[in-house]
């Protein structure tokens, strides 16, 4: 798998992952109903996108962030 997004669009999706896990745990927004679910689905994926550094969307459509070696 090669890394297509660069540090920038990872740290970003870092700070979204903890803001999406902070709202889906932390608060009273979902509390077990299908909104709670959604935060914390798509926290994981941009979690997982960002450790990993390759987002498939970008893949299927071209774009790389990062810089090229």
């Amino acid at each position: 798998m090669t890394v297509n997004m660069g540090k920038l669009d990872r740290g970003f999706r870092l700070v979204v992952a903890a803001a999406l896990f902070f709202l889906a745990a932390g608060t009273t927004v979902g509390d077990g109903t299908w909104l709670e679910w959604a935060f914390y689905g798509f926290g994981a994926v941009a979690l997982l996108t960002a450790l990993v550094g390759n987002c498939p969307l970008y893949s299927l459509l071209g774009i790389k962030t990062c810089r090229v070696s």
